[in-house]
């Protein structure tokens, strides 16, 4: 996979990727990979399994590199508007994590408005990159509530599924529920799915909040929100919460 050449940097590396990226499409996975969302996307068609490898494989050439440059470079592959692309930029910007400083919110918070437009390169970024920066600082958690009251759906998203990571792991209750109060009649199902994801990330630590919130508004909670919300729960509390 990786390419011959005398020298790899910042200057040719963009366009290395890219060509390896349509060598290694896959007629199948092109064909198929519009089926999973309703907005138009590019894609070459090259599987995740690859992607990552590839954003391992060449990441090793810039590693060294100042982290505002591995962030321009980042920002290059986000204007690609290829799904790939975002994808190598998520798991660049990712490998930063132990870098990150309070000023880099603005820059993650600019991609998510600016360059997203589909759930994957939304929750790649904000599962990842962005949920990293959250834990590293929680102060910025309440930028996630001013996301929940934008016109723009990825930041409405992004607002929930930001915390699926930390919500596992226990953190951030209050901010899960928050969140989910602020996004709890969104009309639009791929927002639904995303704070019903977090809730159910967040049950698996705390299964007696989850449910005690949950019954408490389910009968205004959308049904695709609820039964995400209550996937992990046990059979009789899933019975529970799903009568009407």
């Amino acid at each position: 996979m990786t390419q011959q050449i005398k020298m790899i940097d910042k200057n040719n590396i963009l366009k290395i990727i890219s060509q390896i990226l349509k060598d290694c499409s896959d007629p199948k996975t092109k064909e198929n990979g519009p089926k999973f969302f309703k907005e138009q996307i590019k894609l070459h068609g090259v599987k995740v399994a690859t992607v990552t490898k590839i954003s391992k494989e060449y990441f090793k050439y810039i590693k060294d590199y100042q982290k505002n440059d591995i962030f321009v470079l980042c920002e290059e592959l986000w204007k690609s508007g290829y799904l790939e692309e975002s994808f190598i930029a998520c798991n660049w910007s990712y490998y930063m994590h132990e870098n990150y400083s309070s000023s880099d919110f603005l820059i993650f918070e600019k991609w998510l408005k600016s360059y997203v437009n589909n759930w994957a390169s939304c929750d790649t970024l904000c599962n990842h990159t962005i949920g990293k920066f959250i834990v590293k600082y929680p102060e910025y958690l309440s930028k996630l509530i001013k996301w929940t009251k934008s016109n723009n759906r990825w930041l409405r998203r992004g607002a929930a599924v930001t915390l699926i990571i930390p919500a596992r792991n226990g953190k951030f209750l209050n901010d899960v529920l928050r969140i989910a109060d602020q996004l709890l009649l969104d009309q639009d199902d791929l927002v639904q799915k995303g704070y019903g994801w977090m809730l159910k990330a967040a049950s698996e630590f705390h299964k007696k909040e989850l449910f005690h919130y949950v019954m408490r508004n389910k009968n205004k909670m959308p049904r695709t929100a609820l039964r995400y919300a209550i996937e992990k729960m046990p059979k009789e509390l899933k019975i529970e919460a799903m009568k009407k």
